[in-house]
């Protein structure tokens, strides 16, 4: 069991009887992308990280680091399928990600879709903390503890890592004030998926005192998981959501939200990536 590293490619470290963490190091899958995990080492970039979640503070409690473990068995986009207002039986729902939208690029798009055209569709933006120094050391430990061969220099390295909370906050609050607007202008929802101890931080250190329980009718959605132990494994759920608008996004941080977009912009592009592909099937 890991004092540090709770999960790494998705199995949890403190199962007592996980098995095959050589196997598991040398495929370097990630499980919630069905491919190689895309965290990799900069000075080995044939090397992926695979550190998904840590324990952290004084209650140990799993923080997930990794964005794309918030993918795990697509809930947060089953959980965003309401949103979708235009969704009808028959139509094809497809998760398409990395769109450009005016302010920045938007994680994924899902999409209600019929014939092949999209009719409908919700933002939806990932985040996670950020760490301050580096995992890796503490991912070496663990491995060398269960028998994988690593570095002897990562082994003698006393290198830490801490919580970059403040820097996280402020970051994802910034793309979403140029973003909340855009999706505000066509009359669309945008979703932030986050763990709920950020959602939590995020309360306490910005001026959110406006946003409400939840609304469907506000552009800005909230949806906060709690990241669970669960038998050998841990289990993501949603715990919270709230809501609010692009001017509730600039009430938290003091600005004015100005980014505007046509429609049939946006469907068009979606358009262009849809594909086999991006089908998904909620299960």
């Amino acid at each position: 069991m890991s004092d540090e590293v709770a999960e790494i490619f998705g199995r949890c470290t403190a199962d007592p009887n996980a098995t095959g963490w050589s196997r598991l190091v040398k495929k370097q899958a990630c499980p919630f992308l069905h491919r190689r995990c895309i965290k990799v080492r900069k000075s080995q970039p044939e090397i992926s990280i695979g550190t998904c979640s840590v324990f952290y503070g004084r209650d140990r409690r799993s923080v997930i680091i990794c964005p794309f473990r918030l993918l795990e068995r697509r809930q947060i986009f089953t959980d965003a399928i309401h949103l979708l207002t235009l969704h009808e039986p028959g139509n094809e729902l497809h998760v398409v990600p990395e769109v450009s939208i005016p302010g920045g690029s938007v994680d994924y798009f899902l999409v209600s879709a019929r014939r092949g055209k999209p009719i409908d569709f919700v933002g939806v933006e990932l985040q996670t903390l950020d760490t301050t120094g580096t995992v890796w050391p503490a991912r070496q430990r663990f491995l060398d503890s269960v028998g994988v061969r690593v570095g002897v220099d990562s082994l003698k390295s006393e290198k830490s890592f801490g919580m970059n909370w403040k820097m996280t906050a402020k970051t994802i609050l910034v793309q979403l004030h140029h973003k909340a607007g855009t999706f505000e202008h066509v009359s669309k929802h945008l979703v932030l998926a986050v763990q709920d101890c950020l959602l939590a931080y995020m309360r306490r250190e910005f001026d959110f005192g406006h946003l409400n329980n939840v609304r469907t009718g506000d552009s800005m959605q909230l949806h906060a998981y709690s990241l669970e132990r669960q038998g050998g494994a841990h289990r993501l759920r949603l715990t919270e959501r709230c809501s609010t608008d692009a001017s509730g996004i600039s009430t938290a941080l003091g600005l004015q939200a100005t980014a505007n977009v046509d429609l049939d912009v946006i469907l068009a592009d979606l358009g262009r990536k849809m594909s086999e592909r991006t089908l998904w099937s909620p299960a």
